[in-house]
């Protein structure tokens, strides 16, 4: 392969597993930082996997993005996110200009170890804030609080981050739209150059699901969104994606970017997923997970594989891609897929007649209708 690639790095461990959590994270006893025999077993784990994947689907790419996610990423020491680099870019160069993000959240964090971060390589930081309402917080089964939310931007800040996320929920249990909005306010001070603002939902296999919240009715999760949209427009962000705000074009999250529109990306870490196609004129897409338990996987980091039927080709693109606001190109399709543009015929008429979407100009994209029925415009492909 020679096309510019992602690379996502899952560290599984968390302070505390959140009722609402269905990703691949364990709760450790650790308090602000892993154990660091743990952390130096792990991250020399990660360049094994890494290296193995390297070999397996023959890569001779460059890492374009790069995201350190989780779990909770700040609990690896500001030493260890360094040589974690380091080994990475000593096995696959990244371009000049690559995206370098790492997920970090307040509990864990300080203006030292933010700082060491941006030395490391980091450039993008984004943080698990979800609420600065203390009382939401303690519902969701956050360790930090409204306090420690803001001390942890302000840091970033002082370390010299100039490009961060803040991650924000609404549609909380006994959430009102005022609380809602109070939330966005609160981002005011700081100037966040990019806001994931997403509504909280039940998964199978958390704590929420087996012992459901109490959550906003229909009207007012509608109100929520319209009073919130509004807000972040007249702040000067701009909606791309279903959940995703940015102040300019050039903050856009390039690595999510490259999920939405179906790019290739590896995955190394425990219990990450990775995406590569080969470059015949119908692509062979293979999807691969490494095993989930952190103790199998420091034992051994084995990957599954999965090649993708050509028919679930297109149900594959369209379930990221339609999430981007502006949508995609026939380009963009046929390019990553290997499909012609006539198999999503059928899909693009029905879906237009529904006014779930539109073509115009060059993209294809869901209308603000076909957001509200996404899962069911989905059905028609």
């Amino acid at each position: 392969m020679t096309n510019d690639i992602s690379l996502y790095v899952h560290i599984p461990w968390c302070e505390k597993k959140c009722p609402y959590c269905d990703f691949n994270s364990h709760a450790t006893s650790a308090s602000r930082g892993l154990d660091p025999i743990l952390e130096r077993q792990y991250i020399q784990q990660l360049l094994v996997d890494l290296d193995r994947d390297l070999e397996t689907h023959a890569i001779d790419s460059k890492v374009d993005t790069l995201f350190i996610g989780g779990g909770t990423p700040s609990l690896v020491s500001a030493g260890g996110i360094a040589e974690l680099i380091a080994g990475l870019k000593a096995r696959i160069p990244f371009t000049e200009t690559a995206e370098c993000t790492l997920e970090a959240n307040p509990g864990s964090s300080d203006r030292d170890k933010f700082s060491g971060y941006r030395q490391a390589g980091v450039n993008r930081l984004s943080l698990g804030i979800q609420s600065f309402s203390d009382h939401s917080l303690l519902q969701l089964g956050r360790v930090h609080n409204g306090r420690d939310a803001k001390t942890a931007i302000a840091a970033a800040r002082e370390a010299g981050f100039d490009n961060i996320n803040l991650d924000l929920m609404h549609g909380l249990p006994g959430q009102s739209p005022k609380d809602a909005l109070f939330d966005l306010e609160q981002t005011e001070d700081f100037a966040p150059e990019h806001v994931s603002w997403y509504q909280l939902t039940i998964e199978p296999n958390t704590a929420f699901y087996s012992a459901p919240p109490v959550l906003p009715d229909e009207e007012s999760l509608i109100e929520v969104d319209e009073i919130g949209l509004e807000w972040l427009q007249d702040q000067g962000y701009r909606r791309y994606e279903v959940s995703a705000y940015a102040k300019e074009p050039n903050y856009r999250a390039r690595h999510n970017l490259n999920y939405w529109l179906f790019g290739d990306y590896l995955g190394i870490g425990a219990g990450a997923h990775g995406k590569i196609s080969g470059h015949q004129q119908h692509k062979m897409i293979t999807r691969t997970q490494k095993t989930r338990v952190p103790q199998h996987y420091l034992a051994d980091p084995s990957a599954s594989l999965r090649r993708l039927d050509r028919a679930e080709i297109p149900i594959e693109f369209l379930m990221n891609a339609l999430r981007l606001v502006e949508g995609f190109t026939p380009a963009q399709f046929e390019s990553t897929t290997g499909l012609p543009w006539s198999t999503l015929q059928d899909f693009i008429e029905e879906g237009t007649k529904r006014e779930w979407l539109a073509f115009g100009g060059e993209h294809l994209r869901t209308t603000s209708t076909g957001f509200i029925f996404l899962d069911s415009l989905l059905l028609l492909i």
